[in-house]
């Protein structure tokens, strides 16, 4: 940990103290009400003021901080590695959603142990930090909570910016604030980026360079998405040995699109069968009548129904199986990327062994797809006739398709190797004993 005092706090920061504090009565009262809705227990709603509904365990605790579900389950991974290299450590995970808690609960580490976050206020932070005392923080992607971030650091506790990811939007706007963004960012002993351009942005914010470094992209290296064998043996069962193509996690505007594309497939397949998952399965309905309009037969996951010999769109409107999907077939297209939408995980079906094609609206991912089109695992397309064009191309030609599989399969590989370092990163960080200053 580094010996250097940070920088002094600014007014803005100050003010932002104050302010949360006078809303900090609104901000529970809808957090609250959000966790009650969707059936949270009290005593966990009230791990949002740090009231911890767990004990503290013996030994030293890594503490990680998520936001949602993505960021959440990107760490079990490396919680896993960390958990391997260091047996006696304990973890500590945080994320606001009540998606989030339930996903980790069933896919969680050992010596593992979930709590929603504190709201950002001094009472709450410093609740939540006087019953956990974590030995190291760990903040994932953005979230930059200030007073959780300078309370713990106060406190003796190094911290961690990892898998940093800060959209140009956010960049300009502390850029505006050089010298709270100063402050912020020093509380971090580390900053692990998901790319170089991350990197460059973090220090021209202020980041000290010794402490920032590029990384890999944490989802790269999750876990790879549950196969339900039993569901994957029937639907193969039934589809028999007729091509199949994916179109996974699609919104609104866009099944269209690929419903055109899969309609002129068929002219040069006639067996072809298309696997259609959208991103909200409560769109069923919606989804089914476009299926329908576009004079294809369905079959819909959500009625128990199968495809039979003859289904020409399979709509698999439903949530949790998606790896499922992706063991069904290696060609995939990801939606969220023929509009603005910034695109998804590419990681998730790479993993599954498949080659990808996205629409050019991934901007979430837009390092990511540069390089992976430039290996060769990916594809970009901007209308059905291309989207048409790839999946014939793929198709058509099984080497140069199997070739695209297997530069995804080395990108993964590759990212792997980079988790290893990120965890040696980590672990060095946490203090030896006596190195507290008497905080434990």
């Amino acid at each position: 940990m580094s010996s250097e005092s940070p920088a002094r706090p600014t007014l803005l920061y100050s003010l932002y103290c104050g302010v949360s504090a006078l809303i900090a009565p609104f901000a529970w009262r809808k957090v609250a009400g959000k966790l009650r809705d969707y059936g949270v227990p009290e005593d966990r709603v009230r791990e949002r003021l740090g009231h911890a509904s767990l004990p503290r365990p013996a030994g030293q605790l890594i503490w990680f901080h998520a936001a949602s579900v993505g960021e959440s389950l990107s760490v079990l991974t490396l919680i896993k590695r960390m958990g391997e290299q260091a047996p006696d450590a304990e973890f500590l995970i945080t994320s606001g959603t009540p998606t989030s808690a339930e996903l980790i609960a069933k896919r969680m580490p050992p010596r593992c142990r979930h709590q929603f976050p504190p709201l950002d206020t001094a009472a709450a932070v410093d609740r939540f930090l006087a019953h956990w005392r974590p030995d190291l923080g760990v903040f994932v992607e953005s979230e930059l909570w200030p007073q959780m971030l300078v309370r713990a650091r106060k406190m003796g506790c190094p911290l961690v910016l990892l898998n940093a990811r800060l959209s140009d939007r956010s960049v300009e706007g502390w850029q505006k604030r050089p010298d709270t963004a100063r402050f912020i960012l020093d509380q971090f002993d580390l900053l692990v980026t998901q790319n170089a351009k991350t990197a460059s942005n973090l220090q021209a914010m202020g980041a000290k360079p010794e402490r920032v470094r590029p990384g890999s992209n944490l989802k790269a290296v999750s876990a790879p998405l549950p196969v339900d064998q039993g569901s994957l043996e029937k639907l193969r069962g039934n589809i028999g040995e007729r091509p199949v193509w994916i179109a996974s996690s699609t919104h609104e505007g866009e099944e269209e699109t690929v419903l055109e594309a899969h309609k002129a497939l068929l002219r040069q397949h006639p067996d072809l069968c298309l696997l259609l998952a959208p991103r909200h399965p409560e769109r069923g309905d919606a989804v089914e009548a476009l299926v329908i309009g576009a004079d294809l037969s369905c079959a819909r996951r959500s009625k128990g129904v199968m495809p039979g010999t003859a289904t020409q769109v399979y709509l698999a409107d439903t949530l949790g199986e998606v790896g499922t999907w992706y063991a069904l077939s290696p060609l995939v297209f990801l939606g969220g990327s023929l509009r603005e939408i910034g695109g998804h995980n590419p990681f998730e079906p790479m993993q599954a062994g498949a080659a990808v094609i996205s629409g050019a609206g991934h901007y979430n991912f837009a390092e990511t797809y540069s390089e992976l089109t430039s290996l060769g695992a990916a594809a970009e397309v901007r209308s059905a006739a291309e989207l048409t064009d790839q999946v014939a191309n793929w198709l058509k030609q099984p080497k140069v398709f199997q070739a695209a599989c297997e530069a995804a399969r080395q990108f993964i590989s590759r990212q792997s190797d980079q988790l290893d370092e990120t965890v040696d990163a980590l672990l060095a960080l946490l203090p030896q004993d006596g190195d507290r200053d008497g905080n434990h």
